[in-house]
């Protein structure tokens, strides 16, 4: 498995945890821990789009890679 791939494997469960937490954030009575999986999940929203930044360099650099 490439770089490139393990990278893009990394952005989709990340994307999965993001929607996990915002379900939790929906789903929770407890005005504070909502707060936290809100938090949690902006973070995780900028790690996706540090990666996804991070992926287009990765193809750039090895066309090849481009679309898997």
């Amino acid at each position: 498995m490439t770089v490139a791939s393990q990278v893009k494997q990394c952005v989709a469960s990340l994307k999965n945890v993001e929607a996990s937490l915002n379900s939790f954030a929906i789903d929770t009575k407890d005005e504070q821990a909502s707060e936290i999986f809100r938090e949690s999940c902006q973070i995780t929203r900028q790690v996706i789009t540090d990666l996804e930044k991070r992926v287009g360099e990765l193809e750039f650099q090895e066309p090849q890679y481009k679309g898997f």
